[in-house]
């Protein structure tokens, strides 16, 4: 079955492509990864096609087939196979971290890693709270930036069930970093949770004004400054 799920996969994002396009999806992710030059709404009927044609039975199936699609050589495929992993709900498990973690590692730039982290690690967080703590407690001292992104951005989804002791800690263990994508990511979070306790995020931001990039802080507040 995974040979024609690929199969069907290549052949349609061939069957689409626009080498003008790819060029400038290149240029704008600063990539030599090739790309098709095909766009989101295809790329879509695709996921929605797998998702209709092909029934995954089980976890073993769901890994082997999102490991060989990631393994294709163009971005799109990369795209689909993340789509797909989050479209099969039932087989986001704590056994198909592996894979994700591999995807995160091996994709290290933000057009993957940031669906990754809120898609799939911020679920298994929701899902498996004491297991994945102890998981992300390593992944935010990692060597590797994108996986320290993605312990911060697996919080980013979470509305009132967040785990803001949790989150605050991971924001400061990383908040003397000058990287921007992770100064990024920390007032990402501070920001959206702020829709849901504006008041906690704030006096967060207050007692660590200090502490926190100019970046986070000024992201981290802006919904707080347009609705006080």
């Amino acid at each position: 079955m995974e040979n024609r799920i690929i199969k069907y996969i290549t052949n349609t994002l061939n069957d689409n492509k626009n080498s003008k396009d790819a060029i400038q999806m290149q240029r704008y992710l600063k990539t030599t990864m090739p790309f098709y030059g095909v766009k989101s709404p295809i790329l879509n009927t695709i996921v929605n096609d797998v998702n209709n044609l092909h029934l995954i039975s089980n976890q073993e199936e769901y890994n082997s087939v999102i490991m060989d699609i990631w393994n294709l050589s163009h971005r799109e495929e990369k795209y689909i196979s993340i789509k797909l992993a989050r479209k099969w709900k039932k087989y986001i498990t704590l056994e198909a971290l592996t894979v994700y973690e591999k995807m995160i590692r091996e994709g290290q730039w933000w057009d993957f890693i940031d669906p990754i982290s809120q898609g799939l690690i911020g679920i298994l967080l929701m899902n498996n709270r004491f297991k994945m703590n102890k998981i992300l407690d390593k992944w935010i001292k990692d060597e590797n930036l994108w996986i320290r992104r993605s312990a911060i951005l697996a919080h980013l989804k979470h509305k009132e069930n967040t785990d803001y002791k949790k989150l605050f800690e991971y924001c400061l263990k990383c908040a003397h970093e000058k990287e921007f994508f992770i100064q990024k990511a920390i007032g990402w979070v501070l920001r959206e949770f702020s829709k849901t306790e504006p008041e906690i995020v704030y006096a967060f931001i207050q007692d660590n004004e200090r502490v926190l990039s100019n970046l986070s802080k000024r992201e981290g507040m802006k919904y707080i400054k347009k609705n006080s």
